[in-house]
């Protein structure tokens, strides 16, 4: 899959909707690599950032993949289902599983923006985000 359209798809999972928030922020997704795994047959890895403008927010989703944040700037509020929500600052890093439902994804800012890095390792040629039935 070429970075164009995973970046494409994290955009449409990403994006915020009129019902989560009067003014919906969508997120600024910058992919940077996707990369087999040496000695891991059928596993990649891919490598993005996020920005969430202020107030920006996502929609529940999920990565059937093991992903790892690690914020560059501002702050984000994660959740995923069975856990609290956590304020995630610049620095410090956030792990979902493959079997998390990303519940919350947003800036913690409704003034300044936020950027993360996010690492993903999943199953080749599988998309990086899907958006949760009935969320």
């Amino acid at each position: 899959m070429n970075k164009l359209a995973i970046g494409a798809a994290i955009c449409v999972a990403l994006l915020g909707s009129a019902s989560q928030a009067a003014d919906p922020k969508p997120a600024v997704v910058q992919p940077l690599l996707t990369e087999p795994l040496t000695g891991i047959p059928g596993k990649e890895v891919t490598v993005l950032t996020v920005e969430y403008l202020p107030g920006g927010t996502s929609l529940p989703h999920r990565h059937d993949a093991d992903v790892f944040v690690y914020v560059l700037e501002g702050a984000v509020v994660m959740q995923v289902d069975g856990k609290e929500p956590v304020t995630v600052r610049k620095g410090e890093t956030f792990r979902e599983k493959p079997t998390d439902i990303h519940r919350q994804s947003m800036n913690a800012s409704k003034t300044e923006p936020a950027k993360f890095v996010v690492f993903v390792v999943k199953d080749q040629g599988k998309p990086v985000t899907r958006p949760v039935d009935g969320a």
